[in-house]
């Protein structure tokens, strides 16, 4: 049999059996089955990229961040702005991912999430304070960055909500980094257990992170041992905070018919400082 001959009864079996497939239906049934599960596919993998590769919102049930971040707020991370490492896919990690793609190192002030040796398995947000080299201190209270102690400014009292869902007034400041950028903290005390530090160096591939209610927040300043987080490697950063895209005062909602009333729409698409 030469190769045309070949080709030609091959054609026509291929055709026969299609018309048999159609005949009977299954091409049908293949083209609906198809057709009911393209879009929700589809779907599927838009939201897998977009979260992979463009943000993704995370939810905030501690209020070691407030008054920038609130118990209950749901926020969106950029996770473009780092480059993508371990912790970009929106479920899991890539743990065969020993370096980021398309790596930036963020700013001294920026808030970040990240997920922390000591709890691989949960997001956490805090403020970055230090980067690779830079030397951190807390003395008396005061944040000192490189031999430099950060201007602090009262700014009256603002409220803080407990895990308990009650709130109490706390000192309200303003803070301002060595680039000029300010932000809101709340200092309770001046000589509470973490407001006195050694002169603490950041490593190589870490951060020194911690959150903007400074005596409610167990950060870098604690060891991961003791039950902080310890220097934070580059490589744990998932992206930066950029705004709240909903918050819910679940503390004091007894019940999900009672969430409606607990919406804070004052912080709807508030933008993270």
């Amino acid at each position: 049999m030469s190769p045309n001959e070949f080709t030609s009864q091959l054609r026509d079996g291929v055709s026969r059996f299609k018309n048999r497939l159609e005949r009977d239906g299954w091409l049908r049934r293949g083209r609906d089955a198809w057709n009911w599960v393209r879009e929700p596919l589809a779907t599927i993998a838009v939201v897998l990229v977009s979260t992979t590769a463009l943000a993704q919102p995370f939810y905030v049930p501690s209020g070691s961040m407030e008054p920038t971040i609130a118990i209950g707020d749901e926020i969106v991370a950029a996770k473009y702005a780092y480059g993508y490492g371990r912790y970009a896919p929106p479920f899991g990690s890539a743990k065969f991912m020993k370096d980021r793609m398309l790596a930036a190192s963020p700013k001294v002030g920026d808030v970040v999430v990240f997920h922390p040796e000591s709890d691989p398995g949960h997001a956490w947000v805090k403020r970055v304070i230090g980067l690779p080299g830079d030397h951190v201190q807390m003395l008396a209270g005061r944040l000192i960055i490189n031999g430099q102690m950060l201007p602090l400014k009262r700014d009256g009292s603002g409220k803080v909500e407990d895990g308990d869902g009650l709130y109490r007034d706390v000192p309200r400041f303003v803070e301002t980094m060595p680039d000029g950028k300010q932000h809101a903290i709340f200092k309770w005390e001046t000589n509470g257990p973490l407001d006195n530090t050694v002169v603490l160096v950041v490593p190589q591939g870490r951060m020194f992170l911690m959150g903007d209610d400074r005596d409610n927040s167990y950060d870098s300043r604690v060891p991961a041992a003791e039950g902080g987080i310890g220097f934070v490697p580059m490589a744990n950063l998932v992206g930066r905070a950029e705004f709240v895209l909903g918050s819910v005062d679940f503390l004091n909602a007894q019940t999900l018919l009672n969430w409606p009333g607990e919406f804070r729409i004052a912080r709807l698409f508030k933008g993270v400082n």
